[in-house]
C-alpha cells in the first residue's frame, strides 16, 4: 500500500478527529494526517472565487496542504487557485452529497480525482421529512406556541382548524431515492396510502410500499400531502410551480426537505394565504438564511400553518460519523490502488 500524507479539513459539524480516525483506521495508526477545523456552521458558508457552499480561505488550505497527497474535507474551497499551488494533491474527497465546493474542471485539468459522500444522510433527512409532515398535519408548532403563552388548546379542538391523520390519507411523493424510499415505507407504516412520481425508478421497486404514478400532475391531484424528495436539476427547478399548487386539492399541505429551487415559494405563499393549502413545512429554500422579512417568516407571524426549519435535516451526529467513515474509504480505494467508488471526474483517469 503507497500511504499518502494527508489533510483533513473538518469544522463544527464533521469534526476534524473524526476525519482523522477515519483515515488512520484505513491507512494505520501511524498515518501522516494533519488537520484543522473551519468555523462552519457558527460562520455560514459562502461563495469563495468560483465555487459555492465553502468555508475557509484559499490562503490557509494551500498553506496546509503542502507536502500533502490527499484532501479530506467538508467546506474547504477547493479551487483553481489552490489546485494551481498544490501540485503533489492526488485526491480530494468530501465529505458532502455533492462537491460544489470544488471545481471539477480545474481538478480535472491538474489529474486530480474528486470524491463525494452521497447517502451520508439519507436516514437523517427521511427522518426529518417525516417530522415535518407529521408537525404540520398536526400543527405541532401552533399548539406548542400556544400551550407556552398561556393559551389552553385555543382553537385546536374545533372541526375546521384540527389536524388530520395519516392513517388513510393519500401522501404524494416527488422522487423515491434514497430519502424517498425511505419517507414511504415510514409513512407506509403510519397506514398512508403512498404515491410515487419518479420516472427514473423501476415501478416493481415500489411493490408493496407505494403505488407508481405516470405523471407529476397525476400525484398532485390525488394527494392530500405532498412531500418533494428529488433531485435539483437544471429540469427539475421550478417543478413546483404555481400550476401545479393549484393541482393540488384545497386543503392539502406541502412539504420541501430536498432543495429550495425545487418550488416556487412566492407561488408557495399566496396558496397559503388564500387558503388553497392548510399548511407547508418548510427545511430549504431558494436564498439562504432565510430573510426576516419573508413572505414564509410572515406568514408563520400571522398564524398561519407554516413549519420552517433553517437547513438542518441532515444534522444529526450520525451524519457527521457516515461522512467520516464513508470519505476515509476512498482514501483508503486510493492508497490500495483500487477503483475510486464516488469518482465526480471519471475522466482524471486517463489523463
Amino acid at each position: 500500500m503507497n500511504v499518502p500524507n494527508v489533510l483533513a479539513v473538518g469544522d463544527r459539524f464533521v469534526l476534524p478527529e473524526l476525519l482523522v480516525t477515519a483515515v488512520r483506521a484505513e491507512l494505520g495508526a501511524d498515518a501522516d494526517v494533519a488537520s484543522y477545523a473551519t468555523a462552519w456552521p457558527d460562520e455560514p458558508e459562502q461563495p469563495v472565487a468560483e465555487v459555492d457552499e465553502a468555508s475557509g480561505t484559499e490562503q490557509e488550505l494551500i498553506e496546509a496542504l503542502q507536502g500533502r497527497q490527499v484532501l479530506v474535507s467538508h467546506l474547504s474551497p477547493v479551487t483553481r487557485t489552490v489546485l494551481d499551488a498544490c501540485p503533489e494533491l492526488e485526491l480530494v474527497v468530501i465529505t458532502r452529497g455533492g462537491p460544489v465546493n470544488v471545481n471539477i474542471d480545474a481538478a480535472t485539468d491538474h489529474g486530480v480525482a474528486v470524491c463525494y459522500a452521497p447517502g451520508r444522510n439519507a436516514v437523517a433527512t427521511a427522518e426529518m421529512a417525516v417530522t415535518l409532515l407529521l408537525s404540520v398535519v398536526r400543527r405541532i408548532p401552533i399548539a406548542h406556541a400556544q400551550a407556552t403563552t398561556g393559551v389552553w388548546r385555543g382553537g385546536l379542538y374545533r372541526y375546521e382548524d384540527a389536524g388530520i391523520q395519516i392513517e388513510g390519507a393519500t401522501v404524494g411523493l416527488v422522487g423515491y431515492g434514497a430519502v424517498g424510499s425511505r419517507v414511504a415505507r415510514a409513512l407506509r407504516g403510519l397506514g398512508a396510502e403512498v404515491l410515487v412520481f419518479d420516472p427514473f425508478v423501476d415501478p416493481a421497486a415500489l411493490s408493496g410500499v407505494a403505488v407508481p404514478v405516470g405523471s407529476l400532475d397525476e400525484l398532485l391531484r390525488a394527494s392530500r400531502i405532498v412531500s418533494l424528495h428529488a433531485r435539483f436539476t437544471p429540469e427539475t427547478r421550478g417543478l413546483i410551480g404555481r400550476r401545479e399548487i393549484e393541482l393540488m386539492p384545497e386543503g392539502s399541505f406541502l412539504v420541501n426537505s430536498a432543495r429550495g429551487g425545487l418550488l416556487d415559494y412566492d407561488a408557495l405563499c399566496d396558496a397559503l394565504e388564500c387558503g388553497h393549502l392548510l399548511g407547508a413545512a418548510l427545511d430549504v429554500y431558494p436564498v439562504e438564511p432565510l430573510a426576516a422579512g419573508h413572505r414564509l417568516v410572515q406568514a408563520a407571524a400571522k398564524g398561519l400553518n407554516v413549519v420552517l426549519t433553517p437547513h438542518v435535516a441532515g444534522a444529526s451526529r450520525a451524519v457527521a460519523e457516515n461522512a467520516a467513515v464513508i470519505t476515509a474509504a476512498e482514501v483508503g480505494r486510493h492508497a490500495r490502488g483500487e477503483p475510486l467508488l464516488n469518482l465526480s471526474n471519471p475522466e482524471v483517469l486517463h489523463r
